[in-house]
C-alpha cells in the first residue's frame, strides 16, 4: 500500500451542518490508513468522535459580511491573517489534499490552498453553494454535492459529484426499518423537531393546529414535539388541557428511535434533517427556516418536495391552518404516508461517507482497500453528465422500538430558532 505524502487535512467549523460531515468522513478515511489533521478557527470547540484525535491546528477567521463596517473590516483582516497563518501551516505539514465543508472557518486553510497549488475538494450539504464555498473553490477544486441541483453550479459543471450528505450510523441503520403508515382507527406518531434551540413558531402554530383536528384524528395522534425550553412548560399545559398524547423536550437524546417509529415528521429543512429523512424514508412536512443564509433551507425541502417524499410549507404560509389542513389530508390518507415514505427513501444516499472518501482518495492517488459492500445502483449525475456508482452496505442488523418512548440511543440535533 502506497502511502500520501502527507496528510489529508481537513477544514472545518460552525455549525454542526459543517461539522459532522467532516467528522463522519475523518471516521472513513482513518478507517482507509489515510494520515489526517484538522484546521479550524480559534475559537474554542471540543471536538467529538473521530476529529477528536486529529492534530488540530487554529488559525484566524471571520466572516466578512457581518456586522457594521468597522466589524466587516476587522473580519476581513482577521480572514486575511488566517490566510497568511495557514500559508505557513500548509507549507510545514505538505498534505496531500485539503477538504473544506464550508462556513469561514474553512475559508484561510481552504484558500491558502488554492495559492499552494495543492489538490482542493469541499462538501456542499445544501442545495445552494454557500458563500464560504463560492469564495474558495477554484477551477480544480473537486465539489461535492449533496444534491442533484445546487444554485450557483452548472448543471454540467466538471468538476461537480454528487455523493450525498453523510448521516450518523444509528440513522443509517433505518434503512432495514420499512415504514409502516398509520393502521385504520391505529395510532398515528408524529415526531416535531426544530432544531437545536426548537423554534419559537413551532410551539404556537403545532399546538393550535393539532387543537383544531377532528376528535377522532386528535385522539389517535400520539405526539413527540421539541420545544425551546421557555415554551416547554406552556406547550405541554396546552396538550395536557386538550387530551392530547404528547411528550414534549428541549432534546430528544433517542431521535433515531423517534424516527424509526413515526408516521410523519414536521421539522426545519436544514441538510443535516433532509438527509437522516430520505435516508431512513419517512415523510416529513417541511417549514425551512426563513433566515437561513440565501434561504437555502427552502432550496433544499424543494428538492424533496418535487419527488413527493415531502410537503413544502414556507414560512410565511406556516399558519394553524395551512398545517391543520396537510395533516388532516395525510392523517386520512395512509397510502399515501406510505407514498412519501417510498419516495424519500429511493431519494436518500446511505453510503454518502463512503463515496465521499473515494473522491478524497482518488485525489490523492492513494492505493487502498475500501471495504466490501454490496454493488448498489449506478445513477447519474446531472451536474456531469457522468455517473457515480452507489453500492448500497446492508444497514445494521439493529432494530428499533417503534413506540414513542424513553431513550434508547444517543441523537446530534442541530438548527436555528425562529
Amino acid at each position: 500500500m502506497s502511502t500520501p505524502r502527507g496528510p489529508v487535512v481537513l477544514t472545518a467549523g460552525g455549525t454542526g451542518g459543517h461539522v459532522f460531515p467532516a467528522e463522519s468522513l475523518a471516521g472513513e478515511l482513518a478507517r482507509r490508513g489515510v494520515p489526517l489533521a484538522l484546521v479550524t478557527d480559534d475559537r474554542g470547540r471540543q471536538w467529538q468522535g473521530a476529529l477528536a484525535g486529529l492534530p488540530v491546528h487554529r488559525v484566524h477567521a471571520a466572516s466578512p459580511g457581518a456586522g457594521g463596517a468597522l466589524n466587516r473590516a476587522r473580519n476581513a483582516a482577521a480572514l486575511g491573517a488566517g490566510v497568511m497563518q495557514s500559508l505557513s501551516l500548509l507549507g510545514r505539514l505538505a498534505p496531500s489534499a485539503v477538504i473544506g465543508f464550508g462556513g469561514y472557518a474553512s475559508v484561510p486553510a481552504m484558500f491558502a490552498a488554492r495559492l499552494r497549488r495543492l489538490p482542493t475538494l469541499i462538501h456542499e450539504q445544501n442545495a445552494v453553494l454557500g458563500r464560504a464555498n463560492r469564495l474558495v473553490t477554484g477551477r480544480h477544486t473537486t465539489i461535492a454535492t449533496a444534491f442533484e441541483a445546487v444554485r450557483y453550479l452548472g448543471e454540467r459543471d466538471p468538476r461537480v459529484r454528487l455523493v450525498g450528505n453523510p448521516v450518523r450510523d444509528a440513522v443509517r441503520a433505518l434503512r432495514d426499518v420499512p415504514y409502516v403508515p398509520p393502521a385504520q382507527d391505529g395510532d398515528i406518531r408524529m415526531v416535531v423537531i426544530g432544531g437545536s434551540q426548537g423554534a419559537a413558531s413551532f410551539g404556537v402554530v403545532i399546538p393550535e393546529a393539532i387543537a383544531a383536528l377532528p376528535d377522532a384524528l386528535r385522539h389517535r395522534l400520539k405526539l413527540a414535539q421539541q420545544c425551546r425550553a421557555e415554551d416547554l412548560a406552556r406547550v405541554r399545559a396546552f396538550y395536557v388541557e386538550r387530551g392530547v398524547a404528547a411528550d414534549c423536550q428541549t432534546f430528544f437524546s433517542d431521535f433515531p428511535a423517534r424516527l424509526a417509529g413515526a408516521h410523519l415528521v414536521v421539522a426545519r429543512a436544514g441538510a443535516s434533517t433532509v438527509a437522516e429523512l430520505t435516508t431512513s424514508g419517512r415523510p416529513s412536512v417541511l417549514v425551512p427556516f426563513p433566515h437561513a443564509t440565501e434561504d437555502h433551507q427552502r432550496a433544499n425541502a424543494k428538492a424533496i418536495d418535487e419527488v413527493g417524499a415531502s410537503i413544502l410549507l414556507p414560512h410565511e404560509r406556516f399558519t394553524s391552518d395551512a398545517l391543520r389542513g396537510h395533516l388532516e389530508t395525510l392523517f386520512a390518507a395512509p397510502e399515501r404516508l406510505a407514498a412519501m415514505a417510498a419516495a424519500a427513501r429511493d431519494a436518500g444516499r446511505p453510503d454518502a461517507t463512503q463515496h465521499l472518501a473515494d473522491l478524497v482518495v482518488d485525489l490523492i492517488g492513494f492505493a487502498h482497500r475500501r471495504p466490501e459492500r454490496s454493488e448498489g445502483p449506478v445513477e447519474p449525475s446531472q451536474h456531469t453528465g457522468s455517473t457515480v456508482t452507489h453500492r448500497l452496505r446492508p444497514a445494521s442488523s439493529a432494530r428499533y422500538d417503534t413506540s414513542i418512548g424513553p431513550s434508547l440511543c444517543s441523537a446530534r440535533q442541530t438548527g436555528a430558532a425562529a
